[in-house]
């Protein structure tokens, strides 16, 4: 899996750079649903611990603010030191080449996980 720890910036396989967001899988499950209906996703990776990782345009950490979720960036690495992404089928809940666009919109997927949220606590309140 990918390590979603501080620091990290995340490439894409055609060596762009990319923020990532994690989230707990189940409001991210939700999101991609809620993005796809939207034609606003980009890559999803698996991570370790339960999470999702959204790839989001490079300097989205820096104003990132979402409770419950991390961004994290690595400013003036080069694309050669940055981890490397899982291939297609190793690791992707929606590969590059499966996505809308290189990075998910960050204000599309603050939104997505907004109603996300909101979803989830409308379910568990029925339970």
């Amino acid at each position: 899996m990918l390590d979603t720890d501080p620091g990290v910036r995340a490439a894409t396989g055609g060596g762009v750079l990319c923020d990532l967001v994690t989230v707990p899988a189940r409001q991210g499950l939700e999101a991609v649903d809620i993005l796809r209906l939207r034609d606003g996703l980009g890559p999803v990776v698996l991570c370790d611990g339960g999470r999702l990782g959204f790839l989001v345009p490079p300097g989205t950490a820096a104003c990132w603010d979402l409770p419950g979720s991390a961004c994290a960036q690595t400013p003036g690495r080069p694309p050669a030191a940055a981890p490397q992404l899982p291939r297609a089928g190793t690791g992707w809940l929606v590969p590059p080449e499966m996505a809308f666009g290189v990075a998910t919109d960050a204000s599309m997927l603050r939104a997505a996980l907004g109603e996300a949220a909101r979803t989830i606590a409308a379910v568990d309140r029925c339970l």
